[in-house]
C-alpha cells in the first residue's frame, strides 16, 4: 500500500510539473506598466529562461535574474550581448535600441534558448 501511495505521490508532482512547465513557457508582450518604466525581466530557474519569448518596445531594458543554483549566461546569437557567467541571485541587463529579434542562449547549457522581439 505504501509503495502505491508513493508511485500516486510521485506521478501527481510530475503531471504538476509538467503542467507547471507547459504554461510557464507563455509568450508575452510587456505590461504597460513595465513598458512605462523601459525595463522587464526574465527569470532563470530550471535551467531554462521564463518566458521563453517577449516583445518590448525599441529603448527597452531587459534583466535576466538567475534564480537557479547554478552559473548560466545569456549570449545572443549575433554576440550584440553576453553576460558573464551568473550565479545564484545574479543580474544581467541589455537595453534594447533597435527594432528586430533577438535570439539568445545559454553558452554553459546550449539547448537553453529564447528570444526577445523588439518592435
Amino acid at each position: 500500500m505504501k509503495k502505491t501511495a508513493i508511485k500516486f505521490v510521485m506521478c501527481a508532482g510530475l503531471l504538476g510539473a509538467a503542467a507547471w512547465g507547459a504554461t510557464s513557457h507563455a509568450r508575452y508582450s510587456v505590461s504597460a506598466a513595465a513598458a512605462e518604466n523601459g525595463a522587464t525581466q526574465v527569470k532563470i530557474d530550471n535551467f531554462s529562461f521564463e518566458p521563453k519569448e517577449i516583445t518590448v518596445s525599441a529603448g527597452t531594458q531587459v534583466t535576466w535574474v538567475n534564480a537557479d543554483d547554478v552559473p548560466h549566461t545569456v549570449v545572443s546569437n549575433d554576440n550584440k550581448f553576453k553576460s558573464k557567467a551568473l550565479d545564484t541571485d545574479d543580474r544581467f541587463s541589455f537595453t534594447f535600441a533597435q527594432p528586430g529579434t533577438y535570439e539568445y542562449f545559454c553558452s554553459v547549457h546550449p539547448k537553453m534558448t529564447a528570444r526577445v522581439i523588439v518592435k
